[in-house]
C-alpha cells in the first residue's frame, strides 16, 4: 500500500541578522540556512495495516505526512501509495484517500454535517445508492444520529471530530491518515473513535496511518509503531519490540508470608540478571529486564520456594517508554 524510499526533504530558512543595522542589511542581501525536515526516510506498509507514526514535535512527523498525502513535494526519494505517486497524480490519488487534520475542519461551518456530507459524495462523485447505504453506516457506527443535521458550529469537539471522521470516509477510501484524532476529547469519544477505526479496519481492510502524542491510542489501536527524531527514523517495528528496547523492563512485587531478605531471594533467582529490592521485612521487589523471557522463570522460581500471600507486575507503560526513548541518545534502529 505505501512503499518511501530515502525519502528527503529541505526547506531554505531566512536567518535574520541581529539589531537595526541587520534588518536594514537584510532589506538588500539576504542570509539563508537549509534544513532537513526529513532526512532519508524509508518504509513500506502492507494493505490493511494500523501504524502509528510518532515524535517529539519538529521531528519530522508532519512533513512527512504532508508528502504522503501529496501536499508537500519532496526534495529527494519516491513515494508510491496505492499505485500513485501523490504529488504528481493528487487528483487521481485524493480519491483513494481520506485525511483527518485534529486542528483542521473539512465541514462547512455554517451547514449540518449531513448536508456536507452529501456535499462531499457529489465531489467524490459516489454511487447515490450505494453511498447512502455507506454513509447511513457511517452515521451509525460513529452514533452521531442524534446531532448530525445541526450546524457544525453548535456542536461540541467530540461531535465535530466524529462527523470529521465520517466525512473523510464518505468516498470509501482504501488509506486513512489520522493526525492527532483525539486531541482535546474525553475518555468515552475516544474510546467510541477507537472502537470504530479497530472495527473499520476488520471489516473494510483499510489501511490507517496514525499521528498522535496520546499513547493510549497507540496501544489500543496500533502493533506497529514508526519513531521520528530530527527527520530521521529511529524506530521502526513491534510495539512490544519498542517496549523491549526502551522499556524499563518489568517489575514484580512479592508479598511473603513470613519474613525474607534480599539475599535468599538473590540465591533462589541464581545468576539471572535482576535487580532485587527490600521493601521491608515481607516485600521484595524483583525487576528484570526481558519480561518474555524472564518473568515465567522468576514467578515459577519464587513461588516454588517461598511461601508467597501476594504478587503484583508492573509493566513500564508505552508513555513511560515514549519519554526515555526522547530524553536519551537515540541511534537509527529499523526491526522491519
Amino acid at each position: 500500500m505505501i512503499e518511501v524510499n530515502h525519502l528527503q526533504k529541505e526547506f531554505r530558512i531566512h536567518q535574520a541578522r541581529a539589531g537595526l543595522g541587520g534588518a536594514f542589511r537584510d532589506l538588500f542581501s539576504r542570509e539563508y540556512k537549509t534544513v532537513k525536515a526529513v532526512d532519508d526516510l524509508s518504509f513500506q506498509v502492507e494493505e490493511g495495516e494500523m501504524f502509528a507514526l510518532i515524535g517529539e514535535n519538529g521531528a519530522g512527523k508532519s512533513t512527512t505526512i504532508k508528502m504522503l498525502t501529496g501536499i508537500l513535494t519532496p526534495s529527494d526519494g519516491d513515494i508510491r501509495i496505492n499505485g500513485y505517486v501523490p504529488f504528481k497524480q493528487r487528483e487521481e490519488y485524493v480519491r483513494s484517500i481520506g485525511v483527518v487534520f485534529g486542528q483542521r475542519s473539512q465541514l462547512w461551518w455554517d451547514l449540518s454535517p449531513l448536508e456536507s456530507f452529501r456535499l462531499l459524495k457529489s465531489v467524490y462523485k459516489v454511487d447515490e445508492v450505494e453511498g447512502e447505504k455507506w454513509l447511513q453506516r457511517l452515521i451509525e457506527e460513529l452514533d452521531i444520529t442524534s446531532f448530525v443535521s445541526q450546524p457544525v458550529r453548535k456542536l461540541s469537539l467530540g461531535q465535530r471530530m466524529r462527523c470529521e471522521i465520517a466525512a473523510s470516509l464518505i468516498h470509501k477510501p482504501r488509506l486513512l491518515f489520522l493526525d492527532e484524532p483525539t486531541v482535546g476529547l474525553d475518555v468515552l469519544v475516544k474510546q467510541k473513535i477507537r472502537e470504530f477505526l479497530l472495527h473499520l479496519n476488520e471489516t473494510e481492510n483499510t489501511t490507517i496511518l496514525l499521528t498522535t502524542h496520546d499513547v493510549t491510542d497507540i496501544e489500543a489501536l496500533c502493533k506497529r509503531v514508526l519513531v521520528m527524531d530530527k527527520g530521521k527514523l529511529i524506530f521502526d517495528g513491534l510495539l512490544s519490540d519498542l517496549k523491549d528496547r526502551w522499556g524499563n523492563g518489568t517489575e514484580i512485587s512479592f508479598q511473603m508470608k513470613k519474613r525474607t531478605r534480599a539475599e535468599e531471594l538473590r540465591q533462589a533467582l541464581g545468576e539471572m540478571p535482576c535487580e532485587i529490592e527490600q521493601v521491608n521485612d515481607y516485600m521484595l521487589r524483583v525487576k528484570v529486564a526481558h519480561s518474555e523471557e524472564m518473568l515465567p522463570f522468576v514467578l515459577s522460581t519464587v513461588m516454588s520456594t517461598f511461601e508467597v500471600s501476594d504478587v503484583k507486575i508492573l509493566e513500564a507503560s508505552t508513555e513511560d517508554i515514549v519519554r526515555n526513548i526522547y530524553s536519551t541518545d537515540r541511534e537509527v534502529v529499523s526491526h522491519a
